[in-house]
Parts: structure tokens; sequence; C-alpha cells
């Protein structure tokens, strides 16, 4: 019986784990080896790591965690979970393990625009946050890609980061205020709608035959939580314009007591200094909930 299982190896995973580790509590991390930006090479927006590459930054953190006596790994998706009388069990292939307390830390999944070549360029030259990786694109030639209402959000906000062009692509016509909004801030539209990515950075192939020449592309995903383990445990979760996430309280537990959950699973937006924070505060949530009871 540990203290607390956290699920999920990534930042905010080992970010919890690190205070339950240094409050001398025995834990298990149990870990998929699926984060989110897995397919960047560089992570940016992180104070002492930016620019470094984001498996190393993880791998780091692994390595200092497990320095710690109390602290135990196992590699491997955890594929059910369940409450009991003492607290929570987990099944991890054939393994099974039960915990006081749980830590769901296993991150969302994305779901890209459908147009060909964009997938195989996410994380390179397609992003979805201008603040982790607008900066490298040198004030260069931006594109925001629109998919709803929301884009406009993308489209007003990358001026700041280089000459930005908002491709409608069928998705969305703003109307007489917000064209007014977009032309203040120096944004040019685009209503062809788009063919195909190609080239070694972001190009659009138009249907008209014309390419658009990007250094880099915007544009907001649909996201889901990557593992069904908060809904089997009967955990609420909100509805946000991007994907459901698991609605937490400030203590970062979840509507299930001594169910915790932090990172992109438990917010609507995400980073690497962002999703660190929220494991710090799931871990001294479970912490306090592990001394007081409560």
């Amino acid at each position: 019986m540990y203290d607390a299982i956290i699920v999920g190896g990534s930042y905010a995973g080992l970010s919890a784990a690190l205070q339950l580790a240094r409050a001398r509590r025995r834990l298990l991390v149990v870990d998929a080896g699926k984060r989110r930006n897995r397919f960047a090479p560089t992570s940016h927006g992180f104070l002492t790591q930016d620019g470094r590459a984001p498996g190393d930054i993880a791998a780091d953190a692994r390595a200092q965690l497990m320095a710690y006596p109390t602290v135990a790994w196992a590699d491997g998706e955890a594929t059910s979970a369940e409450q009991g009388n003492t607290g929570f069990a987990i099944a991890v292939g054939a393994s099974r393990h039960e915990a006081k307390r749980l830590v769901l830390a296993t991150g969302v999944s994305d779901t890209l625009p459908a147009i060909p070549g964009l997938a195989e360029r996410w994380g390179k030259s397609v992003f979805h946050c201008p603040y982790c990786h607008g900066y490298e694109l040198d004030q260069g030639d931006i594109g925001v890609l629109g998919v709803s209402a929301l884009s406009m959000h993308h489209a007003l906000m990358l001026p700041d980061w280089g000459r930005t062009t908002f491709f409608l692509n069928g998705a969305f016509e703003p109307d007489a205020e917000q064209m007014a909004q977009l032309q203040a801030r120096g944004v040019s539209v685009e209503r062809q709608p788009i063919r195909e990515m190609a080239g070694e950075r972001a190009d659009l192939t138009l249907t008209d035959g014309r390419v658009a020449r990007l250094d880099g592309l915007f544009t907001m995903t649909r996201t889901s939580p990557s593992s069904p383990l908060a809904e089997e445990l009967g955990c609420a979760f909100e509805d946000s314009p991007i994907g459901p996430f698991v609605k937490t309280d400030v203590t970062k537990e979840t509507s299930v007591p001594g169910v915790f959950a932090c990172g992109d699973l438990a917010r609507a937006a995400g980073s690497v200094a962002l999703s660190v924070g929220d494991g710090a505060m799931a871990g001294l949530g479970t912490h306090r909930s592990l001394m007081f009871g409560i």
C-alpha cells in the first residue's frame, strides 16, 4: 500500500511526486512515456530550462526524483482504476497497485485540423502556443489557421511575434467589428481554402495554386483526456472551448475525495511551466490530505 500513486510521469506528475517524496511519503509513479510535447525539439518559457529538449528536461527531473528512497517507478500504461474501502487500485499490465491517494497527471491528446502535411510538422513548424514557440520565428511570416471563431484570439495575438496572415479556410468569417480589430493589429486575411502543407517550414498551398511561404503556423487543436481513468473513477469534468478537462478545487482535488488531478488534464491551458506549478500544488494538496484525512 503506497501513500500515493501518480499516474503520469511528465512535468506535472514529476512535480507532484517531488513534493511527496520530500515529505518522505511512499509513492509510485506510473508512466506510459507519451509526453504531449514529444513532437517539439525544444521547450521554452520555463525558467532555467529555456531552449532545452523537452525529453532532457523530463529525464533530469526523473533522475532527481528517483534519488529519493521512497519513490518507485513503473513504465507502462495504467489501464484501469477503482476505489476501495482503503483507497485506490490501478492496473498496469498484469500488475495491481494500491494507494491511499491517487494523482492523475495523464495529460491530453490533440486532434489536429485535417490538412494534408500538417500533422507531420506538428511541434516543428506548426504550433498552438505563441509564448512557447513564437519568439524563435524571428519576427518572420506567421500564419494562423482558422478552425472556429476562437481562432480570432490567435490571430490578434500573433502580430507581436511577426507578420501575420489569418487563413480562414472556410471555418469562420469575421464580422465587421472583428475585421476592424484584425486591421488595427495589422493582420492580413486570406479566404482561399488550403489544399495542403508542404516544404521545409510551414508553406501552405491554396486551392487556387498560390503558395503562402510561412516561417510558422499556429492553430487550435481539440483536446481530449489521454486516459479514461478520471472518467472511470467518476471525476467531474468542465467544458472549455478546446475540450473537456477535469474539475478540481484549489488544492487540485477532484470531485472524488482522495483523487487529485494536475497538468493539462486539469486546466484549459498548457505549458511546461504551468504544468510544473500545477503539479506542485497537487503534491502539496495530496500531502495535506494524507496528513489530516481531508
